[in-house]
């Protein structure tokens, strides 16, 4: 469960600390603890809200996934929640969520389901002590700006195949599996637009309402996450309409290709229907049929409705019905 659980005092990594003793260090001046834990059970997070005094509503909440976005203020801390992304080979989004408890003597992050560590954005912030200098902020936007960044990765790999499924679209043949993929895609990036939406709003509480965790400073980087959030929010959402009207382009097109079929079957059949009644006149059993007695009869019946059927075939022809 427990992932790091560190402590940084004027910038340094100075010890890894064991969660149950944290408490003793929360009062220490220029010093804050950051720690990492990975689905948490409720044991252990009853703990953590004893050492660090977290709000129970908090707790329930980080305890269980499938939360909504948010930013909340119990007393002197923030509980914010976001969703991560992750892509998978099959091009499919895993959505998961991270929860922060954020103070000005520490950060914790509670990771749920797909997502990737926030180790090796440990190490890449600890490089940065003058940044780390200021406080919980600049980890929190390290964190913010890989969760964020990690959607716009997703968006240009999806960006890619879009193109691929676009390309295939403009065809006059039904593809019903490139119409599920299409369909599926655009709940996908619905579900993706739906988790970096609520960033612009977290990011705008964070940088008007507290400037005790992001300090002045800080306030560029924090607004730099927002600025990708938005884009990303865009991007979305252009795919979601090129993917609409790839979809309608591809049922219009094949809707076009049946009425030309229906044309030509319409126009041989009006073809056919001119030898199919002058046959079927002199199919009946009357003596008085026009030329049923002459010798040149059957071969002037046969030549009249070729004719015809040639005279309406170059009118058809013509009009664009054959």
């Amino acid at each position: 469960m427990v992932v790091n659980s560190i402590v940084y005092r004027n910038g340094e990594r100075e010890e890894v600390i064991v969660p149950e003793n944290i408490s003793g260090v929360l009062n220490e001046p220029d010093t804050f603890i950051w720690l990492g834990l990975y689905q948490p059970d409720p044991p252990f997070m009853k703990k953590m809200q004893e050492e660090f005094g977290l709000h129970e509503l908090a707790i329930e909440d980080a305890l269980t996934a499938h939360q909504r976005p948010k930013i909340e203020q119990y007393g002197e801390s923030l509980f914010i929640v976001l969703k991560t992304a992750h892509l998978t080979e099959e091009n499919r989004i895993e959505l998961g969520e991270t929860h922060f408890f954020i103070s000005e003597k520490f950060l914790i992050t509670v990771r749920h389901g797909a997502s990737d560590s926030y180790a090796p954005l440990r190490m890449r912030a600890e490089e940065r002590t003058e940044m780390l200098s200021q406080g919980v902020g600049f980890p929190l936007y390290c964190i913010l700006d890989f969760i964020v960044d990690n959607y716009s990765n997703i968006t240009a790999t999806l960006g890619e195949r879009i193109n691929e499924l676009e390309a295939a679209m403009f065809r006059t043949e039904f593809d019903r599996r490139a119409v599920q993929e299409v369909h599926m895609l655009r709940r996908q990036l619905l579900a993706l637009r739906n988790a970096a939406m609520p960033v612009d709003e977290i990011c705008n509480q964070l940088v008007r309402l507290h400037e005790n965790i992001i300090p002045k400073p800080l306030r560029a980087y924090i607004r730099d996450v927002q600025d990708h959030a938005h884009h990303v929010v865009t991007d979305t959402d252009d795919m979601r309409e090129i993917l609409t009207n790839a979809m309608h382009v591809n049922l219009a097109l094949v809707t076009v290709q049946q009425n030309e079929v229906v044309k030509k079957l319409a126009g041989w059949g009006a073809i056919l229907v001119i030898p199919t009644v002058i046959f079927s006149m002199y199919g009946m059993n009357f003596e008085s049929m026009p030329e049923i007695h002459s010798p040149y009869g059957y071969p002037l019946s046969i030549l009249g409705t070729l004719l015809i059927c040639f005279v309406l075939y170059r009118r058809l022809k013509r009009s664009g019905w054959l």
